[in-house]
């Protein structure tokens, strides 16, 4: 039988098939299979690449990293065989032999994967290649996949600045463990060959753990400096003032005023004393009897060093009976003594200033006695706005203004001259002129002179004393050292010099002034702190030390003069001196850490308080409760600042 589907007919199969939709997901999964199979694969072949670039890149670092620690420094352009061998064994360290199905290595029989090599510029560099085995994609033709990266490290700091700000005021001479303590007061010779005050230390005192400190941290950026990186350091040591003269005539000769304003005195007369005694001559001419009188009243005087003077006057000449020319003459003799104006007084500075670092003195203006005095380098700082704890940032006084050029009298700064500083009784001033050969005033707030004054109704601050040395009225410590590169042992000589002594009060703002002024890169001192040529500028650190709270007091005469008279800090509220002396310590902060520089904090053997903390940079507030802990935080801190890294 002859079957023949018309025309018709099979257009309606074809129709029917068309809309039969039976098994056709099968058919689809199949002709899907082998695609979707190698994008699962690649997918999870890729991950694994992933994870051993990964892996390899980290081994490479570490690898490059410890062969550029043992490198040996030479003028061979290769790396030497134990280099290589320590970044080899760094690299296996992290990424072992077989590795997620990586090839095996040995040193013996298969070579390393990782190839360290040493740069033209001495540092390491490395290139590690592995095979990445396939899984899935083996089904594909893809048997592994090699990988290779690169690294390169370096073992050093960037150039680096570091400046030590360090309390050496009194309480450094006690032991860390010690509440307070009680150490006799003695004297030394300065490097200039002037008398000086200090604290004696007990034998495990807070400065003979600053002093071994401060070497520590120094050997622990020695063993990590590469010998292309260049590292500078300077000190400052502070009380109540900073002794920083010479490093201000150094750079701006003309930093100081040539006259300035002291709480000193001034003689406005005479007052006798005593009885008047006469005294006879007989054939004395009328101009004989004349000349006998030295001085009259209100004429010029010359103390002796008692404090009194004698002045002659002609009472009377009575011609001889029976001749022509002599006579007798009276002459009466009258003790007297200066009659003083206690309050400020102008001086001119100038050769008082040229004093300093020579043999050369000047007569000091407050005595009559023919003393003088030498400039030792200690300062007054220049104007600054009183009696607030609020200070813009971006609009800073001139004395917490570290950039500030030194351009009018409101900008420059002022000699302490102690030896001219007197406590009186009244803010306003005196007048007086002292019992008998002891004239009030000849006791002055100095570092050399201690004694109480017998006229007790004008009883000199603080407790009819003078000056109190063992309380720290007045001090002048070590001249600050300006950033400069030192050796071991120029640094071992700054903080073991004869005048790296304990003495003052501790005020804190005067030394992070000094300590920003020094390190700023747009300051007055910005030639010390700049790039080395052809490199990038250095990072700048500030490691600020203390033993203690701020502690002022309105009769200590210091970089502010004496609060009690002069009002600089509290504008005559003397009873928040220690807030306003804190807001301008964190202002301070706040200003170095404005311009870049890292300021590392330490407490030693006193806990941190807000201001401390606050002047900190995140992170870098320490505590040290011992001589020990004061070391190991010193060299937490240098081991940060020649933190080992990879450069690429």
């Amino acid at each position: 039988m002859n079957w023949r589907m018309s025309d018709n007919g099979m257009t309606s199969f074809l129709t029917r098939l068309r809309g039969d939709t039976r098994g056709n997901t099968l058919a689809m999964m199949a002709a899907f299979l082998i695609p979707l199979a190698a994008l699962t694969g690649s997918a999870v072949d890729v991950g694994r690449m992933y994870l051993v670039k990964v892996r390899l890149q980290q081994a490479c670092d570490a690898g490059a990293l410890a062969g550029r620690k043992f490198m040996d420094d030479s003028n061979s352009t290769t790396l030497d065989a134990n280099a290589v061998t320590q970044a080899r064994t760094f690299f296996a360290n992290n990424f072992p032999s077989g590795i997620m199905g990586t090839p095996a290595y040995t040193n013996a029989t298969r070579p390393y994967p990782f190839t360290p090599t040493k740069t033209a510029d001495n540092q390491v560099a490395g290139t590690a290649t592995t095979r990445v085995p396939m899984t899935i994609m083996q089904m594909f033709g893809q048997s592994e996949q090699p990988l290779t990266v690169t690294c390169e490290a370096r073992y050093d700091i960037a150039d680096t600045d570091v400046m030590f700000v360090l309390d050496t005021t009194g309480s450094m001479a006690c032991a860390a463990a010690d509440a307070s303590c009680s150490q006799a007061v003695r004297t030394y010779t300065r490097p200039d060959g002037t008398i000086g005050y200090y604290t004696t230390e007990k034998s495990n005192s807070k400065l003979s753990g600053l002093r071994a400190a401060v070497m520590n941290f120094y050997d622990t950026m020695a063993s990590n400096i590469d010998p292309n990186t260049h590292v500078r350091y300077g000190f400052v040591t502070y009380t109540s003032t900073v002794n920083a003269g010479a490093a201000l005539l150094d750079v701006s000769p003309n930093s100081f005023v040539t006259q300035w304003n002291y709480q000193s005195r001034a003689i406005t007369g005479e007052e006798q004393t005593g009885s008047a005694s006469d005294t006879t001559y007989s054939n004395d001419t009328s101009a004989e009897c004349t000349a006998r009188a030295g001085r009259a009243p209100g004429g010029e005087l010359t103390f002796s060093t008692n404090g009194l003077a004698y002045y002659f006057t002609r009472i009377s000449w009575t011609r001889n009976n029976g001749r022509s020319t002599g006579g007798t003459c009276v002459i009466r003799a009258q003790a007297v003594k200066p009659v003083w104006r206690y309050g400020p007084v102008t001086y001119n500075v100038s050769q008082y200033i040229a004093t300093l670092n020579t043999s050369n003195t000047v007569a000091d203006p407050s005595k009559i006695t023919g003393a003088t005095a030498r400039w030792q380098g200690c300062i007054e700082e220049r104007t600054t706005t009183p009696g607030t704890t609020t200070f813009d940032i971006d609009n800073l006084p001139a004395d917490l203004d570290p950039d500030l050029p030194a351009t009018s009298n409101n900008s420059r700064w002022r000699p302490m001259w102690p030896e001219v500083i007197y406590y009186r009784a009244t803010k306003a001033g005196n007048t007086y002129a002292g019992n008998g050969s002891s004239p009030y005033g000849d006791l002055w707030v100095d570092q050399y002179t201690r004694a109480r004054d017998s006229y007790t109704n004008m009883t000199p601050y603080p407790n009819g004393w003078a000056e109190n040395i063992e309380s720290g009225y007045v001090s002048c410590g070590k001249p600050v050292s300006r950033l400069a590169t030192m050796t071991r042992d120029q640094v071992s000589a700054y903080v073991n010099a004869v005048d790296f002594k304990a003495q003052g009060g501790t005020y804190h703002d005067t030394g992070m002034i000094w300590g920003t002024r020094l390190i700023s890169p747009t300051g007055l001192f910005a030639a010390d702190t700049a790039a080395w040529p052809g490199r990038q500028a250095p990072n700048r650190f500030i490691v600020f030390m203390t033993d203690g709270a701020m502690a002022p007091n309105d009769s200590l005469y210091g970089m502010y003069g004496m609060e009690k008279y002069d009002g600089r800090i509290g504008g005559g509220n003397t009873s928040d001196l220690t807030d306003f002396h804190n807001a301008r310590f964190v202002a301070e902060c706040a200003a170095a850490r404005s311009r870049g520089i890292t300021v590392f904090v330490i407490g030693f053997g006193q806990a941190l308080n807000d201001e401390l903390r606050t002047c900190a940079s995140p992170g870098q507030a320490f505590f040290a409760g011992d001589n020990a802990a004061l070391t190991s935080a010193f060299q937490s801190i240098a081991k940060q600042v020649a933190m080992l890294r990879v450069s690429k």
